[in-house]
């Protein structure tokens, strides 16, 4: 099984092409897309089928912790009217890749892409071999399973973590400034507060945090704080409830059929895919 990160894999590739995001536009997207998903086939087809997984809106994280990825959403705020544009382009090229393709579309509300692609990789991972293609390093903590595996676009190879369970508990304690997930010695606004600044995590503090956890115990002072920072970024912890979801549309049909494409393609002027219509 392929699982593919979409909404990290079409903002990476944008990015890649482009930093002037005004410059992007529909056509744009929907070619690098098509283009990615060609070649992700065509190289990991020893994995089996691919599955398309985007994220929703409204995040159960943020429900339970509302500075959740508040740094981001202030960055994009700035450009409010073009990141909406981008948005909507990428929500057409979901719906036209649902309709029109083969391949298992995934996206649950409130549910971001991570936990979906835990969920398929804890249920079929003693199955069948699984490829996980993103360049998010918070999939590192699901190598603990056997026959997981990641791949990073952005570097064009795997990502290999010797101690999947060391990484997780280290990205607990340290947290994580992308999803505005302060470390575990810092007030939950810290990083969406311009007056705050996150506590010091020294070596020796670390080193004392980590053999708490190794006598059982969790890190004397901070419990909360860790309780907190696990519960947003264990791929353990995702709610039941949200599983259930996840296996619900995991159940649906897939709509799109590979009779499909070749309209498509003419449709939208994909006269550069076209030659290797056979690859999709």
């Amino acid at each position: 099984m392929i699982l593919i990160d979409m909404s990290q894999v079409i903002l990476g590739n944008l990015f890649g092409y482009t930093r002037d995001i005004s410059q992007i536009d529909e056509e744009l997207i929907r070619h690098l897309t098509l283009n990615s998903l060609r070649i992700y086939k065509k190289k990991f087809k020893n994995y089996g089928d691919m599955v398309l997984v985007f994220d929703s809106g409204n995040y159960w994280r943020k429900e339970i912790f509302p500075p959740y990825k508040g740094v981001r959403k202030a960055k994009q705020e700035e450009k409010k009217e073009e990141w909406k544009r981008i948005w909507n382009f990428i929500r057409t090229i979901k719906q036209e890749l649902t309709e029109t393709f083969p391949y298992k579309v995934m996206s649950v509300k409130r549910t971001e892409a991570d936990d979906i692609i835990a969920y398929l990789s804890k249920k079929y991972h003693t199955t069948e071999k699984i490829m996980i293609i993103s360049s998010d390093k918070d999939f590192q903590q699901l190598q603990r399973y056997p026959n997981v595996s990641q791949y990073s676009p952005k570097n064009k190879s795997k990502i290999v973590t010797a101690d999947p369970k060391q990484f997780l508990i280290e990205h607990i304690i340290k947290g994580d400034t992308s999803d505005g997930i302060p470390n575990i010695l810092s007030d939950d606004d810290t990083l969406i507060n311009p007056d705050k600044r996150q506590n010091r995590l020294t070596k020796k503090i670390f080193n004392a945090f980590t053999d708490d956890l190794s006598f059982g115990e969790l890190p004397k002072g901070f419990e909360d704080n860790w309780k907190r920072n696990q519960t947003l970024v264990d791929l353990e912890k995702i709610p039941d409830w949200i599983n259930d979801e996840i296996e619900k549309e995991w159940n649906q049909p897939i709509e799109g059929n590979r009779s499909n494409l070749f309209n498509y393609f003419i449709e939208h002027k994909l006269k550069n895919l076209m030659e290797n219509i056979g690859e999709f």
